[in-house]
């Protein structure tokens, strides 16, 4: 009697082991007709790895089920078939020839078009956006159950209430203003005790953030982007994840995660991934080191992580309608799946465009990277476009610096005189500030003049320019804290006595400023001179920059006087690109000039000349 009991208690428990619902099965559903006919699916559940799967789907075929060390994992790899039809089908998990869980996955029809997508490119204008200190546009959502921080607007380093719906209420002001694709810090769960609002920690890599919206909404933003002509740029983190992230309880295998549980940081020295003399030590320490202490470094040396990480990027490429990445941390993660990652997404989507933030003032380092560079070890990268963080610092620097031999704007001019280190200059994103530095207003002394000259240099030089929120508006902050840097945009909430988006309150500097880049940036739209036409540029004399871009049917002339008085310029020096041209037309103040043979610029102004014959 007691054997017949302890057997049906075995059964009993073995049944009861798969009694609860799955708790995920990621990526949650896929698409039929994707180029790569490989996916592979991440099981969690409690015991989950005592079940055989099976399902029966024409064109689905089981090639894989990987157990790992946590027994609350599984891998299950498919193959589809290149014919394969949408449509939805059972995986059933069994135990003892029983049903004890299922799954029913869908494989979803693509919208069309969409593996030849157009990315972001050299015709628009990124403006860069900070989620939770844009608008906040559904309050409701500012505290949610089960999300550990609370919002306090007080609190520098806090979550302020800036959602996904703030930003759609906000897209027309967007287009107006003449932008034409949005770049959002990172939108995913970040379920972190403290300092989440950043986005840098994610907690789950398939769910965006409940107090950001819903992941639909996201698409939504997408669709009503699309609506208008617009772009959307997500940005992903590869290298690391939050520390409260849900697997960090339940880790899959031993190395998941670099340097657990006795975690190291990283020592940040990025160039150990070029150094011909680098030890592996320090490459080792690099790469694998933890960012912060809350940032866990993730192993994409594993190959169950790799494969999970660029399954996740393109699943969000596909569900939302992306027309961009930008990737975190470029340097940091292994360099070999970062190459087959990149690889992998122009492989599905040829046109895309993915962005990687070296950040260096070295273009020989940031150059390394891109798609197209022939590099004496041998590496090679499939990465469009990198942070163009060299010339960032030189128009910085020289807007600021006294004019001497190496100093001033001759600064900017040697920074482009590098781009024949880059596959494709004109494909990296230039910019005057991001969300980690401080504002380029604060940068040039508060100096209006100033800002505006380094405006309409970055939105008419090589390049795809990008904007941070709140620069049309003339946003400062005082010291360094990111938490001042990434202040709340003036009338995103209802309390706001300040309104940028209706105008309400701003002074006539702002109002300025916005009419400003606004001016600029509706005339670049239609610019293919500016877009993709050649830059030629000629050495800075006495505190002016002249440069030209210039096509088979148009030339348009910039001059940059930084000087506290106006300048006449001779322009016989420019005779090889402006002998054809007699006259020509002021972008900035629309003004029509008879004679170009001598500019009249004034003090601290930049100039955009259309060229007329």
């Amino acid at each position: 009697m007691e054997k017949y009991l302890f057997t049906f208690i075995v059964i009993a428990l073995s049944l009861n082991l798969f009694a609860q619902k799955l708790e995920r099965v990621e990526p949650m559903f896929w698409w039929a007709g994707m180029k790569t006919q490989e996916l592979q699916l991440m099981v969690y559940g409690e015991n989950i790895s005592a079940a055989n799967v099976k399902l029966t789907y024409p064109g689905v075929e089981i090639v894989t089920v990987s157990k790992v060390k946590s027994p609350n994992y599984l891998f299950i790899d498919l193959k589809l078939a290149v014919n394969v039809q949408p449509g939805k089908f059972d995986i059933q998990f069994t135990s003892q020839n029983k049903v004890v869980s299922t799954y029913q996955y869908e494989l979803k029809a693509r919208e069309k078009g969409s593996a030849n997508r157009t990315g972001f490119n050299s015709s628009d204008v990124i403006y860069l956006i900070t989620p939770d200190r844009f608008v906040n546009g559904n309050p409701d959502n500012d505290q949610v159950a089960g999300m550990k921080e609370k919002p306090d607007r007080s609190n520098k380093d806090g979550r302020h209430g800036g959602d996904i719906r703030g930003i759609i209420n906000s897209l027309d002001y967007l287009q107006k203003m003449g932008f034409t694709a949005v770049w959002l810090n990172p939108v995913l769960e970040n379920n972190m005790t403290q300092v989440s609002y950043h986005g840098y920690s994610t907690t789950d890599f398939y769910k965006v953030d409940s107090r950001y919206g819903t992941n639909d909404e996201y698409r939504e933003l997408n669709d009503e982007l699309d609506k208008r002509g617009m772009k959307l740029i997500m940005d992903m983190i590869f290298n690391h994840c939050g520390s409260e992230h849900w697997w960090m309880n339940d880790l899959p295998m031993a190395d998941w995660i670099n340097n657990y549980p006795d975690f190291k940081i990283t020592n940040h020295r990025r160039t150990v991934n070029q150094d011909p003399h680098a030890s592996e030590i320090d490459r080792k320490a690099m790469v694998d080191g933890w960012f912060v202490p809350t940032m866990p470094d993730m192993n994409q040396r594993n190959p169950f992580m790799e494969k999970y990480l660029i399954q996740n990027s393109i699943w969000w490429i596909e569900f939302v309608g992306l027309e961009g990445i930008r990737q975190d941390t470029w340097p940091y993660p292994d360099k070999n799946m970062m190459a087959n990652w990149t690889k992998q997404v122009l492989n599905e989507y040829p046109n895309f465009n993915i962005v990687g933030e070296e950040w260096t003032l070295n273009p020989a380092i940031v150059s390394y990277w891109q798609i197209g560079k022939i590099n004496s070890d041998g590496y090679q990268c499939y990465l469009p476009s990198l942070m163009d963080f060299p010339l960032q610092n030189a128009v910085s620097s020289g807007l600021r610096n006294k004019e001497n031999w190496d100093g001033g704007l001759i600064q900017i001019y040697e920074s482009v005189a590098n781009d024949f280190l880059y596959p494709d200059a004109d494909n990296l994103v230039i910019f005057p500030d991001n969300h980690d530095m401080s504002r380029f207003f604060v940068q040039v002394g508060e100096n209006v003049d100033l800002l505006k000259i380094g405006i309409t240099y970055f939105l008419t030089t090589r390049g795809i320019p990008q904007i941070y929120y709140g620069t049309e508006v003339l946003m400062r902050h005082d010291g360094g804290d990111h938490g001042n840097i990434r202040a709340d945009f003036p009338g995103g909430w209802k309390e706001d006595k300040v309104n940028a988006l209706s105008g309400d309150g701003l002074t006539d500097q702002q109002k300025e400023m916005q009419r400003f880049i606004s001016k600029i940036q509706n005339w670049r739209k239609s610019k293919t001179v500016i877009h993709n036409g050649k830059l030629m540029h000629f050495v800075p004399e006495e505190g002016v920059y002249t440069y030209f871009r210039y096509n088979n049917e148009e030339v348009v002339m910039i001059m940059l006087n930084k000087n506290e008085t106006e300048k006449k310029v001779d322009t016989k020096r420019f005779s090889e690109i402006t002998n054809v041209y007699q006259r020509g037309k002021e972008i900035i103040t629309s003004k029509e000039i008879s004679n170009i043979s001598e500019i009249i610029i004034p003090a601290k102004t930049a100039m955009i000349i259309e060229l007329q014959k």
